[in-house]
């Protein structure tokens, strides 16, 4: 939480008092070698590798924070830490005392891509789906004439949209891959059990894919790419972890 603290710092404190960049990466970077750190040892001591919800939640919020840590080194983004890291505490707490002891999975026959992948794409797209909001918010207040502070030290709004559809065009290539990693490696992918988590990870593809034609055949941006790149991060994380938070703890015997 001190990475936190520092970005909260240098948000509201005037140019020359902030706390210095290198004080930030550095606690970032100390922060994601623990909860990394953390999350192997959990991994190993029960076994159940990041099937289990708190787990692979946890695994996604740390890849994130990783993947938004790059980003900010080359670009004023660290402010989007804001929303990302108050969550990862209370999903290390549930994965060491909430976890079901999902039973251990064989990731040697190509089930490792699978879930690797999604886990990638779920992530990518999280953070496509933050940065959404903070466009949002910088085309609301730019749009009234009083930009807040938080607005004041992004990208322009123009290379704000370009970075967002980047983060979604990669993130839906690993989606693809995911999903295709999926039909090869499972037996079933519409049975009962998962039958859900598949039919919602394709409407979700089928979302991002328009979005990405509808912006390069159509121009699409603003608010109406910001709804798109909602919804289809409501229906991904709908079909993985609204799944499996019913299946592993609404289901339970």
């Amino acid at each position: 939480m001190s990475t936190w603290l520092v970005i909260a710092l240098r948000l509201r404190k005037p140019p020359a008092t902030r706390p210095p960049t290198w004080l930030l990466n550095s606690l970032w970077l100390l922060a994601l070698i623990v909860q990394g750190a953390s999350l192997i040892l959990t991994w190993f001591s029960q076994q159940h590798g990041f099937i289990d919800f708190f787990a692979a939640l946890s695994v996604v919020l740390w890849l994130t924070c990783f993947l938004l840590f790059l980003t900010q080194l080359s670009r004023p983004l660290e402010n989007l830490g804001l929303l990302i890291i108050p969550f990862i505490p209370p999903t290390l707490l549930g994965s060491y005392f909430l976890s079901t002891n999902s039973a251990t999975l064989n990731l040697d026959n190509g089930l490792g891509i699978h879930i690797f992948s999604s886990l990638l794409a779920y992530s990518m797209l999280t953070l496509a789906a933050l940065h959404a909001l903070l466009l949002g918010l910088q085309i609301r207040q730019l749009h009234d004439h009083k930009p807040n502070i938080l607005v004041r030290t992004l990208p322009a709004l123009q290379d704000m949209e370009s970075l967002l559809f980047k983060v979604i065009a990669l993130g839906w290539v690993l989606l693809s891959l995911s999903l295709f990693s999926g039909f090869m490696y499972l037996d079933n992918l519409f049975a009962q059990h998962v039958a859900h988590k598949t039919i919602l990870s394709i409407m979700a593809w089928l979302v991002f894919a328009i979005l990405l034609y509808g912006h390069w055949q159509y121009g699409w941006r603003g608010k109406t790419a910001i709804r798109w790149t909602l919804a289809g991060f409501f229906m991904l994380m709908l079909a993985f972890f609204g799944s499996k938070f019913v299946l592993e703890y609404l289901k339970q015997p």
